[in-house]
């Protein structure tokens, strides 16, 4: 470990000068893109929908990566919000420095290793962060659970030991950033399943490119001909079919556990997933076992709802706006079907008021169940399942819980 640690060491000196200069900027405000001239940049989608790009911003997919910085980094650094307590022995201290925050863990009240926060992921449910060792990625130990504003153990980490040697992978990356150029590791061999990436090609967050593929020519020809109103040269959602729609969602949003054919920055709207990768659709028998990396489209898809109309992800979901959050807004979408006229009511209709159930549809359709990485002390963040169903337990709690606040 000794011997490990002083290579390690001189490794970072030696380039030091240069890392230290690097700055992390959105790349998609380059004219050059780094995917290829095919490419415009979001920054190019603005002077014609200044409205959507604005919203966006508020959104998860917007949130999935970005520079670690004040504005982005979710956690505290105040004196006495500072800290993540392995035990009486260990502990990783977050602080701001002049160049940058950091991570140090400290054994036995000496600091060990210190690595800084370079790139942010999520911050919805959670955030986790990365940092550069030459042009490799590793996870920091700490990362922070949104909800209960409280710095945790990253997901899947051992609660008695501090480990900085996490590698950030490919796969990773693929659904957390637009883009980023696969690189020959500067230490090949050093880390096992280390990669190495170019810098300067990491195009940050979901961005409008990833879902409506290259824009340069819609972006040209709306450029020289502003009064034609209609989308040229580029891909609309609608224009997709069912399930192209549903490829194109379940690219991020299908699973951890797929076994991966190659890179997913290559997908295009249109594409087949099966090109990809081959996704796991063995569900487990009970729809509670969920997660944030669970495979969501498996679970809509062996839902009634879905299997007897024509919904795909955008009949709930719309991602240019931050809809999180808002149950009445979904229990609309639940109710252009099971309207007052409809056959298919709530089996609860008449036992509470039209305002208690629509604002409960999800809660009792569905769910929302502990993570089981996402953890604080002993409870999980709750994420809600996409298995559309009926759930006894769940609709007798809310039941008891709205005729109890009534009374």
């Amino acid at each position: 470990m000794y011997k490990k640690k002083i290579v390690r060491l001189a490794i970072i000196l030696l380039p030091l000068s240069f890392i230290l200069s690097q700055c992390f900027t959105n790349n998609s405000s380059i004219k050059d893109d780094p995917r290829g001239t095919n490419y415009a940049g979001s920054a190019t989608c603005i002077s014609c929908h200044k409205n959507i790009y604005k919203s966006y911003l508020h959104t998860a997919h917007f949130m999935a990566s970005g520079p670690a910085s004040d504005s982005t980094i979710r956690g505290s650094f105040a004196k006495d919000s500072n800290e993540f307590v392995f035990n009486p022995h260990l502990k990783v201290v977050m602080d701001k420095r002049d160049s940058g925050f950091y991570q140090t863990s400290f054994v036995n009240g000496k600091a060990d290793q210190s690595h800084r926060f370079d790139i942010s992921f999520g911050g919805v449910k959670g955030q986790s962060y990365a940092y550069w060792f030459t042009n490799e990625l590793f996870q920091l130990p700490v990362s922070y659970e949104c909800r209960v504003h409280k710095w945790i153990n990253s997901p899947g980490y051992e609660p008695d030991r501090v480990v900085f040697e996490r590698v950030v992978n490919t796969r990773c990356l693929d659904c957390h950033v637009s883009y980023i150029k696969s690189a020959k590791p500067e230490l090949p061999g050093f880390y096992e399943g280390v990669e190495g990436y170019e810098k300067k090609s990491l195009i940050y967050s979901i961005d409008c490119e990833r879902c409506h593929g290259p824009s340069a020519e819609h972006v040209k020809f709306h450029t020289d001909n502003p009064g034609e109103k209609k989308a040229k040269f580029i891909i609309t959602f609608s224009s997709l079919t069912r399930d192209q729609k549903i490829n194109m969602c379940a690219i991020c949003h299908s699973g951890a556990g797929n076994r991966m054919l190659k890179p997913t920055f290559e997908f295009k709207p249109g594409d087949t997933l099966a090109k990809y990768m081959v996704v796991n659709n063995k569900l487990p028998l009970d729809y509670k076992n969920i997660d944030v990396h669970g495979n969501q489209k498996a679970l809509l898809a062996s839902s009634k709802c879905f299997i007897k109309s024509n919904m795909d992800c955008s009949t709930c979901h719309d991602t240019h706006v931050k809809d999180r959050d808002m149950p009445t807004l979904y229990a609309g979408k639940c109710m252009t079907c099971h309207s007052s006229d409809s056959h298919i009511q709530c089996k609860l209709t008449g036992q509470l008021s039209s305002s208690m159930l629509i604002n409960n549809c999800v809660s009792c359709h569905m769910p929302a169940f502990p993570s089981k990485t996402i953890v604080v002390g002993q409870a999980g963040a709750m994420v809600h399942t996409h298995h559309i169903g009926i759930y006894p337990e769940e609709a007798q709690k809310i039941l008891t819980y709205l005729k109890t606040k009534v009374n």
